[in-house]
């Protein structure tokens, strides 16, 4: 989430006794105290690895949650006060997807950093602006999700003493709250972020000497102690606390999950009370993987942020560490920005549905122009064309059709047509319910 080098990966990479042009690749010599090192960090079979790695969650970043902020939005019935909240992730995880990923992979498979302060500022700052929100806002899930916690209480009682759930204007003023707080831990890495030129490095370029100059993106702290001092309290208040906080509530979630009463009379509320359970569970766990992967996804990247601040290591584990394993931290790291909504359209079906609905959309619109979409309906020996269905109240219909056919209309509407925009499928065939247990 922050930008971390350290030059003596780059003073470092490979010595050699001599200038090859075709072996620029990892090549670091040392004349006149002026390091040349060459312009890519790695061979292009591996470039070429981590280029298809990045393309790939890149693109499920930005369809998947695209999507998932397309049917929270377009949809009334799904916009609760979880939802909200899922809908909040997923613009965080957008917002890292296009301020963050192109630029960490450049930045990992190149030597120096190729981009202007402003970037290096946006770059910096919106990755760690997002993965602030994003834990703040699991968070807030887990508390909407565990009534009986003694801060949800605490807040209702003191904020909302007479409402018993968390409204829609309550979760809106949470998610301003949450994005206020991102923004406010991440200013002093803003503020120190700048784009420095290395004097003693030199960077070759192509096959004929040509060099530039060596710049990186760094946080220039006045001293080193202070480094570590924010280093440990963007540790301890984004991650370490957040994500305690997080598995106590859904471990206690999960022991109290089954002793829930519902007001109950007969078999039929058994049933309704077997089938709220099963809903809850349901949601429950997709809520817990969705934090769970999150702490997972993010935990090898803080290791190697607090060792490079706090551990004392040789320049031949700094040069491993910068080349080889932070690209994949960060990559596991983006890795939870993408595979969020495959988790929110496998554990429910109004996710899923919804996904249905927006690729069957895109399709009948792009074949709309070829032909028409008929729902048909036997009666008699009638058929009904899918654009009369809606109207077939009007006298157009009226003396050829009995009483009863309005009813029957009203039938077909609901469970014969074709999906035409996202918000008739997800109210079609049986309803799709918010998520809300």
């Amino acid at each position: 989430m922050r930008t971390i080098h350290n030059h003596k990966s780059y003073t470092h990479l490979m010595q050699s006794s001599k200038i090859s042009q075709a072996e620029s690749v990892r090549l670091s010599v040392c004349l006149n105290n002026i390091t040349y090192v060459g312009f890519y960090l790695h061979q292009p079979s591996t470039a070429a690895i981590f280029i298809v790695s990045y393309l790939l969650i890149f693109l499920v970043c930005m369809v998947g949650n695209a999507v998932v902020c397309f049917i929270v939005l377009r949809s009334k019935n799904m916009r609760t006060v979880t939802n909200l909240f899922i809908l909040n992730l997923a613009v965080s995880d957008l917002l890292v997807g296009i301020f963050c990923m192109p630029t960490t992979l450049l930045d990992n498979i190149i030597t120096g950093w190729p981009f202007g302060s402003l970037v290096c500022k946006m770059s910096g700052m919106v990755q760690g602006i997002s993965v602030s929100a994003s834990v703040f806002t699991l968070v807030a899930i887990a508390v909407d999700r565990y009534s009986d916690s003694v801060l949800l209480l605490l807040f209702r009682c003191i904020v909302y003493p007479f409402k018993q759930k968390l409204t829609i204007s309550t979760a809106t003023l949470i998610i301003v709250i949450i994005w206020v707080l991102a923004i406010s831990i991440m200013c002093p890495s803003g503020v120190m972020l700048q784009v420095t030129k290395e004097q003693t490095i030199r960077v070759l370029l192509g096959y004929d000497n040509k060099t530039t100059p060596f710049y990186w993106c760094r946080e220039n702290w006045p001293n080193q102690d202070m480094r570590k001092i924010y280093t440990t309290v963007l540790f301890a208040n984004i991650y370490l606390a957040p994500l305690s906080l997080i598995v106590i509530m859904y471990a206690r979630i999960g022991i109290t999950l089954f002793k829930t009463a519902v007001p109950t009379g007969g078999k039929p509320g058994h049933d309704n009370r077997h089938t709220v359970s099963k809903k809850k569970q349901r949601v429950i766990k997709m809520l817990l993987i969705v934090a769970l992967l999150f702490i997972l996804s993010w935990l090898p990247l803080w290791t190697l942020m607090m060792l490079s601040d706090y551990a004392s290591l040789t320049e031949q584990q700094y040069r491993i560490i910068n080349i080889y394993i932070y690209p994949f931290a960060h990559w596991l790291a983006f890795f939870n920005s993408s595979v969020n909504p495959i988790i929110y359209g496998f554990f429910n079906e109004n996710f899923r549905r919804g996904f249905q609905a927006v690729f069957k959309f895109s399709l009948c619109a792009a074949d709309g122009q070829r032909r028409k979409t008929y729902s048909h309906r036997l009666q008699g020996n009638s058929v009904l064309p899918a654009n009369n269905v809606q109207t077939s109240l009007e006298p157009i219909s009226l003396n050829s059709l009995d009483k009863n056919i309005p009813r029957r209309t009203n039938h077909i509407t609901e469970q014969d047509l074709v999906m035409e925009d996202l918000e008739k499928g997800s109210c079609s065939s049986g309803g799709v319910t918010a998520v809300s247990i």
